[in-house]
């Protein structure tokens, strides 16, 4: 076997082991998850794609072992996002908290399916056509500004979005959640639950996520493996950050504008890549996007826990999620 081979099936057997047993501890019909749960969850896929980490310099070299890592910080801090957008969902359609983690893992796994396919697509398209990654590059700078300048008053509503529209022109939906079941029937009739539409929605808004994500990490590395892998990981450890963080994701205020930065920066880098790769080595290239990303995400972490906003009370969003 080759190196990428074992490398892929170490991925795949490491993967199949974690879902059963996060299968055995999270997604057990009716039971609410502690925030003590939550953090054990939450070191334990962080260790998980840290330990992959090490397997892949071990086994790729540090090069691309940082490619990974960075690619994964950058997946992961994106990930707070979801975050934010899923407590609304979970707010507008009133799901119960014993249904959370069923709700998540359903989700998340089709998120996984997409992302798999949104990936496979992009790889295949760059390597036929190189001049779309300067397309990314433009699209994550777009991106970058609009989030950065982006005000308060721009909520997402997921009773507006389009793909609860979709479903709501084309599907019978019962407004309740069929005491946790996703289809019901009544009168002889077939009906999609609430908790349905939420699944659907976390498949589709996660989605929605990968159109910046993805070009971001294929700003970071080309290698199919640092993209597969460092999405996957990053997307598996969505539930438990959710249970972790869904009390406190509304106080990293200036997290956003972390990540636009990082989104610019990134453009930049696929925009002016012949002119760096003149002058900056590889390996320097990494180094240099590992540091920035973890500046910037940290940075705006730490700056939005110790200081408030000018003229924000600091209640006003514990009130957005009650």
């Amino acid at each position: 076997m080759t190196v990428d081979q074992i490398t892929y099936l170490v991925f795949g057997i490491v993967l199949v082991v974690a879902l059963v047993f996060d299968l055995g501890l999270l997604s057990k019909k009716g039971q609410t998850v502690s925030i003590k749960q939550a953090l054990l969850q939450t070191f334990f896929w962080v260790g998980l794609a840290l330990a992959f980490f090490v397997f892949v310099w071990i086994e790729k070299g540090q090069r691309l072992a940082l490619e990974y890592l960075s690619a994964y910080l950058m997946e992961w801090s994106l990930s707070i996002d979801n975050i934010f957008v899923f407590i609304l969902i979970f707010s507008a359609f009133s799901v119960k908290e014993k249904n959370y983690g069923r709700v998540l893992l359903i989700g998340i796994l089709m998120a996984i399916v997409f992302r798999v396919i949104f990936i496979t697509v992009g790889v295949a398209l760059v390597e036929r056509f190189h001049w779309i990654l300067y397309l990314f590059g433009a699209f994550l700078m777009y991106t970058g500004y609009k989030m950065f300048t982006a005000s308060d008053e721009e909520e997402f509503n997921p009773q507006d979005s389009k793909v609860y529209l979709f479903m709501k022109k084309f599907l019978p939906l019962a407004p309740h959640d069929g005491n946790g079941q996703f289809m019901v029937r009544e009168n002889g009739r077939p009906l999609y639950t609430t908790l349905f539409v939420v699944v659907i929605m976390l498949a589709a808004i996660d989605l929605v996520f990968a159109l910046d994500s993805i070009p971001a990490v294929m700003g970071i590395s080309r290698d199919r493996l640092v993209i597969y892998t460092s999405n996957i990981f990053a997307v598996l450890g969505l539930r438990s950050l959710f249970f972790l963080l869904r009390g406190a994701v509304t106080k990293f205020d200036y997290l956003q504008q972390g990540i636009a930065v990082v989104l610019v920066f990134i453009g930049v880098k696929m925009l002016a890549e012949h002119w760096i790769n003149q002058w900056v080595d590889k390996q320097v290239q990494v180094f240099i996007s590992l540091g920035v990303i973890m500046v910037c995400i940290s940075g705006s972490v730490f700056y939005s826990i110790f200081v408030n906003r000018k003229g924000v009370p600091p209640d006003i969003n514990d009130k957005s999620i009650s």
